[in-house]
């Protein structure tokens, strides 16, 4: 549940504020000059709450709900219990999250732990370049010739390394480290990310293993946001790349000259090895491994676990190990799963003949 402790509801807002926002219909009659003061999940929402329906299994808590107002598809607004405002929408969870993001506007980006301004413990080199309004919290560290943009804040114990450049209104969370990196405005880096270090690169021998120097960039666009603890490793000869728009989940390893396209989901423990490329739009779901020097075509979606060792065409379905058409892996595993039953039928008819 919400805790107006952590997260203070910038509301009240009313019913009617909530169908201008989301055009949604009030579909019992309620009216409209109803105030809201905050969201929570259906068996948890009191009598100042917004709910909302989205998933035909939650039907048991939506008769019991004592929210304040509840977004629906029509299908449920007839089950809406009389007096919780029924907000008729084709699309509950979006309307729901219009709301929750304007009642809740400071849970979007990681929290100023201590306050805004320049912390007196933190240690900002004299040739660091800072626009108006930047925050660095206490411990942190903002190495020479940095450049970071207006409303952007570091938090606690980040370290900026020398020459970095950060855009406007970013937010580099405690514990970061960034170094030989470009970002752009608005990015998000959650507590932990490690971007900018050496790439896995060794040149291997009889006599050993000598270490390759890593001379790229990593290139962050705009709007990228980057879960906690997963790293970002710098280029060897060329730029490792996030494309503008993409969301990377907690514990992803990125690997050199690696480019992500624009708008791309990556679900945590996902690894990319170096020089893997993926197209606009890729989904890849958890744990998902994509070899080195391989494409995923834009619009792909991979299933978690998959392991991709060739190239995927654009806008396919792809999953298992290795990933092929989702329909051709499912296909297998249906033949798989009979054989084996098969087998074990067969097995036991041959252990009650012995008998």
């Amino acid at each position: 549940m919400t805790d107006p402790v952590f997260f203070v509801p910038s509301g009240p807002i009313t019913l009617d504020d909530i169908v201008a926002l989301t055009g949604a219909r009030i579909a019992n009659g309620i009216d409209g000059s109803r105030q809201v003061l905050g969201v929570a999940p259906l068996d948890q929402a009191r009598s100042s709450d917004l709910t909302f329906i989205d998933n035909p299994r939650y039907t048991p808590l939506l008769a019991a709900t004592q929210a304040a107002a509840c977004f629906c598809s029509p299908k449920h607004a007839a089950a809406v219990p009389a007096g919780v405002a029924a907000l008729e929408t084709a699309k509950p969870y979006e309307a729901y999250v219009a709301v929750q993001t304007k009642l809740y506007p400071t849970s979007l980006r990681p929290a100023i732990v201590y306050g805004e301004g320049i912390s007196p413990a933190a240690h900002v080199h004299p040739k660091a370049r800072l626009e108006s309004g930047v925050t660095i919290e206490p411990a942190a560290v903002i190495g020479a010739d940095v450049e970071i943009g207006s409303n952007t804040v570091i938090g606690p114990g980040a370290v900026i390394g020398a020459g970095v450049r950060i855009g406007r209104d970013c937010s580099i969370a405690a514990g970061t480290t960034v170094t030989n990196a470009l970002i752009g405005n608005r990015v998000i880096l959650h507590p932990g990310v490690r971007v900018g270090q050496d790439g896995f690169g060794y040149q291997m021998s009889a006599k050993g293993h000598a270490k390759v120097p890593q001379i790229g960039r990593v290139v962050i666009q705009d709007d990228v946001e980057v879960g906690a603890n997963t790293t970002i490793d710098r280029g060897a000869n060329r730029d490792t790349v996030i494309g503008e728009g993409t969301k990377i989940d907690n514990q992803v390893q990125i690997g050199h000259n690696v480019v992500v396209g624009r708008h791309c989901i990556i679900i945590s423990q996902v690894a990319l090895a170096g020089s893997a490329t993926l197209g606009d739009f890729v989904v890849l779901g958890g744990k998902v491994g994509v070899l080195g020097h391989v494409t995923v075509g834009s619009g792909a979606q991979v299933a978690a676990t998959a392991s991709v060792k060739d190239d995927l065409a654009a806008g396919g379905r792809y999953g298992g190990a290795p990933a092929r058409n989702v329909r051709e892996w499912y296909r297998e595993e249906v033949a798989m799963r009979r054989l084996a039953q098969r087998e074990i039928k067969s097995g036991h008819n041959k252990d009650s003949e012995g008998e």
